[in-house]
């Protein structure tokens, strides 16, 4: 059996090797190659998780991919991030239609390597990251301004829309979802939750 092997959260200035010899080549060559392009999909729900670990100021905390949730306060809330934007880095005929994935799941435990039998939404909050901005000439993912949030608790969540698989923005808006700003994410959390 192979276990788990854990995360090491690199600096960007490790090298890439063969035969122990040290190549000219760094893991910020990689991630400024492969990453640099922040509206797309793969990268834009690791970038909001990013984000709202920052307001939480959690964001050396690792995270591991089958975490059965994407992020936990040092008070111990649990926190699913969703990701949406009317642009795509894609041509586009008009702005997309905003849903977010909110889908129930089976949580699994990393130290056991279990999967849990019951099957729920498996954090305490939702917080559902809108890139709101619609002009793509201006459109900058590391603009908080250009950013809506939205926080939830699981309990409403669950208590509104049941086993629903998604959920889209108007939806959300109708079932009183806090729309706050960035710096307000951890602040809103607490006040929900605490």
């Amino acid at each position: 059996m192979f276990p788990h092997i854990s995360t090491i959260i690199k600096t960007w200035e490790e090298s890439f090797s063969q035969d122990w010899k040290i190549l000219n080549i760094k893991v910020k060559n990689f991630w400024g190659r492969w990453f640099s392009q922040l509206a797309t999909n793969n990268l834009r729900w690791i970038l909001a998780e990013y984000i709202v670990a920052s307001d939480l100021g959690i964001v050396h905390n690792l995270r591991e991919e089958r975490d059965a949730y994407d992020l936990i306060t040092p008070e111990k809330i649990k926190i699913e991030i969703k990701s949406a934007s009317y642009i795509q880095s894609w041509e586009q005929k008009k702005l997309s239609t905003i849903s977010f994935s909110i889908r129930p799941t089976h949580g699994y435990d990393i130290k056991t390597t279990k999967r849990n039998n019951i099957l729920k939404r498996q954090s305490d909050v939702y917080v559902f990251c809108l890139l709101a901005h619609k002009d793509q000439n201006t459109l900058n993912p590391l603009d908080m301004g250009q950013r809506d949030f939205y926080i939830i608790t699981t309990r409403l969540l669950d208590q509104e829309v049941l086993t629903q698989k998604s959920i889209t923005l108007k939806k959300l808006q109708r079932i009183w979802a806090k729309k706050i700003q960035y710096w307000k994410i951890y602040e809103t959390i607490k006040t929900l939750l605490i």
